[in-house]
């Protein structure tokens, strides 16, 4: 992209500066004064109040019908150097139009330059901006990111009061952007990589402006012809004046209304790319018309010789190129160049009177009057009834005005500038898109030339016509103008330039906003997200608050395709780690969609103080936290498919904790901030710890064990009685509680056999009595020996407490209360199959094991008789133990049983471990 031709002025100054210019140039600015009758940067008044309330508010407002409004100056919308009815210039932090300018420093102000604002930066600033551009690889993209909270806070602190003021901040927000990057790329070496990619993101973040503004421009007029649609009467008054008539047009003409809002919106633009233009002025202050030529044709008077001189011409009348077929002297001729391409583009800008003001600051008060024409003709007098004489208005000839417009236009003769200056003024598209070279100046021709159209029609309707304007062409006359037309025609258009940029991103959504295409708009958006290649940032940025703007005006809209854009945007947001924008994002999508993308956020976040941030932040979101935490935990917890695994019955280590087992454990905190989720917490950390217990992770069970908070049941009674039930609790938290003291015995009995294990396995080692040991030897030996039996009396009755321990716990899991281990109490609640399938399998898998862990306790400390009566707790009847056994467990336990008779045989006991008797 050409930085120069997209931030200066069209106009600039030619690299080779003619000697006249530099003469006539000095280092004090030219000034022209504004008209009195207007000040740089106030808009015409609307002819319709512009918005102030929200569409809903806008709703229950006392209108007014149009008829009692004030007429708008149509001579003025006609202009180029005038505004629109409803159109409101977006103000400007810096070189704002809105300020108060004096008569010395209009034009600085008024254009403001990229390095407008070097002079006035900051240290601070200029120090940070230095050192972002030295660390960032991409610098613009850096400094630009703060527009991602910058426009959550304004939709946030304006979207409940003013829509059309929100958009007004959005256009703000991206001007002082721009401005900003304008400076960075000022500042870094030409070429280099980093200053491309921050021109790209400036041009990106240029459009979004100027598109925002298009929206409040354009939606502002819609929406309020919407509301007095029910105001309006169909009542055309008789008039003598073409003012009148066209105050009747604009009022009650939407297509052409809405034609012009874009013609000023494009004119607004080629305002902002103008820069300074006070130095292109200092070129055409000149006292004296051609003065080269004068002083030429002087020199040649006074010369009494005759040798070889170039003929140039010989009277200095406006009209004496084109007559004598003779030219100017060439620095003449240069300046004269550049004198018209400033003046048309200070008409492409919509500054017809500072283009007045230039031709009569360079001797030109001839042309300044040619510009003067295109005002509609109005005579307050005729319907006066005797009152006080007041003044006429416009151009009672503008049609022979035009007539001869058009001809200057076509007269080949002329430079290219001039005639597009005439085209522009009599509607002469041919003429006016040679000069044409972007898309806004292409469509600013066609909307400029279709407004003169459908002016020019509804005059001659009205009677008005002028036989003049008969000899304007027919198709000019009788061409059926409408929005689509336009940029039909504009996709016929020979310049590759325009071609290309009708296809790029921001140019189709300005179109489609303009045509109010907003199925086409979605379908657009639809077939980007489609792509393999991803959207720029601030694009999807811009596309996700145009759906926001569109859905606060209760516009219907193809929803799959909004949320789709908004989950784009919500990606992209987590993908750049904005954690405190995500929220609010994913609340406008529909409920159930919001739960699953905020889980699907959170599945990533693992600090425990941002994970309290980010569920207060969807608390303030609106979002429903409780189903969002249960999702993740949910997600993660059955991210493992495995089916339970059956035991071996060694009692061997417990099996490691893996990376996928901590997230498993972790997950639970996202139940545990809100108290509310106690029960929740409950049943999400039994159905993990079932499948931990199932693959002997009992490390990894025990941890999440302690995740819960031990005052849980106790909070869910609180929480049960505080709504005034006094009724049981539901069976579903009755089931959960009891489930989570089953799992505690478990827990609680699998760690005091591992206790006695690793205890019963580290008994006091006697010591050795040396062999031929001296008398020292065998004292130090006696004492050892001592100490032996000390620790070793100590390690019996450690071994005794721990023995005792253990086998009370492992029987409060074989004889667990109402009904048994893992086994539900409630049944009068939802069938849930898959948790009692593992409740199940859970017993067939834990009470034998816990069984023979008894039995190895009871073996190993010689407590066979004790060990035989385990034999009848698994036989009862009332416990029905036997039936969680296979076959091969039942032979196995058998087999044991069979250890201890025979040990307890060999003691002179009978097989049950009593006392023979004779």
């Amino acid at each position: 992209m050409d930085w120069n031709q997209t931030w200066m002025s069209p106009a600039v100054r030619d690299t080779e500066v003619t000697r006249a210019a530099r003469r006539k140039s000095s280092h004090k600015k030219v000034a022209f004064p504004p008209a009195q009758d207007e000040t740089p940067g106030t808009s015409t008044t609307p002819a319709r109040p512009p918005l102030r309330q929200t569409p809903g508010s806008l709703l229950r407002q006392t209108l007014t019908p149009r008829s009692a409004l004030r007429n708008p100056d149509v001579s003025a919308i006609l202009g180029t150097g005038g505004r629109t009815p409803r159109f409101v210039n977006t103000p400007r932090t810096k070189g704002s139009l809105s300020m108060n300018l004096d008569d010395s420093d209009w034009t600085n102000s008024l254009f403001p330059s990229p390095l407008s604002g070097l002079v006035d930066t900051s240290f601070t600033e200029d120090v940070n901006m230095s050192a972002l551009m030295l660390k960032e690889d991409d610098p613009g993209e850096a400094a630009s990111l703060s527009l991602f909270p910058d426009f959550l806070q304004s939709y946030l602190r304006r979207a409940s009061t003013d829509v059309f003021d929100l958009l007004e901040e959005y256009e703000a927000l991206c001007q002082d952007k721009v401005s900003m990057l304008q400076k960075m790329v000022l500042r870094s070496a030409p070429g280099q990589q980093k200053s491309s990619k921050t021109v790209s993101i400036t041009w990106l973040l240029q459009q979004e402006m100027v598109t925002w503004r298009l929206i409040t421009s354009l939606y502002r007029d819609r929406i309020q012809t919407v509301l007095e649609e029910d105001f309006m009467m169909d009542i055309t008054m008789p008039t003598e004046s073409e003012k009148a008539v066209m105050e009747q047009f604009f009022q009650k003409g939407s297509v052409v209304r809405q034609s012009q809002l874009v013609v000023d919106w494009l004119e607004s633009i080629a305002k902002d790319e103008m820069g300074d233009f006070s130095d292109n002025i200092e070129y055409y202050a000149k006292s004296v018309y051609w003065e080269n030529t004068l002083h030429t044709l002087k020199l040649r008077r006074n010369q009494s010789s005759g040798g070889f001189s170039r003929p140039l011409v010989t009277e200095l009348d406006p009209d004496a190129p084109i007559r004598q077929k003779r030219p100017l002297a060439d620095l003449d001729r240069e300046d004269e160049t550049r004198l018209l391409k400033n003046l048309f583009n200070l008409i492409r800008a919509g500054m017809t009177d500072e283009a007045q003001r230039l031709c009569k600051r360079c001797g030109q008060a001839w042309r300044a009057a040619t510009l003067e024409g295109w005002k509609l003709y109005h005579d307050p007098n005729i319907n006066g009834g005797g009152g006080e004489l007041q003044a006429v208005e416009g151009n009672p000839h503008r049609s022979v005005w035009k007539v001869c417009c058009w001809r200057m236009a076509e007269e080949e003769q002329f430079n290219k500038y001039e005639r597009a200056i005439y085209a522009a003024l009599s509607g002469n598209l041919k003429q006016l898109l040679p000069v044409c070279e972007s898309w806004e100046d292409t469509v600013w021709a066609y909307f400029r030339v279709m407004v003169d159209t459908l002016v020019e029609q509804e005059i001659c309707s009205s009677g008005l016509g002028s036989e003049e304007l008969e000899e304007l062409p027919r198709e000019f006359l009788e061409t059926n103008w409408t929005l689509e037309k336009v940029f039909e025609e504009l996709q016929a258009t020979e310049s590759k330039r325009v071609l290309d940029a009708t296809k790029e991103h921001y140019h189709l959504i300005q179109k489609l906003i303009i045509l109010g295409d907003l199925d086409g708009l979605l379908e657009e958006f639809n077939d980007w997200l489609g792509r393999s290649t991803a959207l720029p940032a601030h694009l999807l940025r811009f596309m996700s608050h145009l759906v926001l703007f569109y859905r606060s005006l209760g516009m219907q809209l193809k929803e799959e395709v909004c949320v789709d854009v908004l989950k784009a945007y919500i990606s992209l947001l987590v993908k750049e780690k904005q954690v405190d924008l995500i929220a609010f994002y994913v609340s406008h999508l529909p409920a159930d969609m919001a739960v699953s993308q905020y889980a699907q956020f959170l599945e990533e976040v693992t600090e425990t103080e941002q994970r309290k941030h980010c569920l207060e932040l969807a608390t303030q979101a609106g979002l429903d936290v409780a189903a969002i935490t249960k999702t993740v935990v949910e997600t993660i917890r059955e991210r493992d498919t495995d089916e339970f695994s059956h035991h071996d019955l060694t009692p061997a280590l417990d099996a490691a904790t893996t990376v996928e087992d901590q997230q498993k454990i972790d997950v639970i905190d996202w139940l545990v901030f809100d108290a509310a989720q106690r029960a929740e917490a409950l049943k999400q950390s039994n159905a993990i710890m079932r499948k931990f217990l199932a693959s002997k992770k009992h490390d990894a069970a025990k941890m999440v064990f302690a995740k819960v908070p031990e005052d849980s049941m106790r909070e869910i009674y609180r929480q049960w009685e505080e709504q005034g039930m006094d009724t049981p609790l539901p069976a579903e938290e009755e089931n959960a509680i009891r489930e989570h003291l089953c799992i505690r015995a478990y827990l609680e009995a699998h760690e005091a056999f591992n206790e006695w294990f690793k205890h019963m396995n580290c008994p006091p080692v006697k010591p050795t009595a040396p062999a031929q040991a001296k008398f020292t030897e065998k004292v130090a030996h006696e004492m050892k020996e001592a100490e032996y039996k000390m620790e070793y009396e100590n390690w019996q009755g450690r071994l005794g407490a721990l023995t005792e321990d253990v086998k009370e716990r492992i029987y409060n899991v074989l004889l667990f209360v109402d009904g048994g281990w893992m086994v539900d109490v409630r049944e009068d609640t939802e069938e849930d199959s898959e948790r009692a399938h593992q409740m199940t399998l859970l017993r067939r898998l834990c009470l034998p094991m816990m069984s023979f862990l008894l039995l190895t306790v009871l073996q190993r400390t010689e407590r066979h008789q004790e060990s035989l009566r385990l034999a009848d707790i698994v036989a009862s009847d009332q416990h029905r133990l036997y039936e969680v056994f296979s076959k091969d467990e039942l032979q196995k336990f058998l087999q044991k049983m069979r250890e201890s008779s025979l040990l307890l045989l060999d003691k002179g006991l009978d097989p049950l471990g009593y006392e023979i008797q004779p």
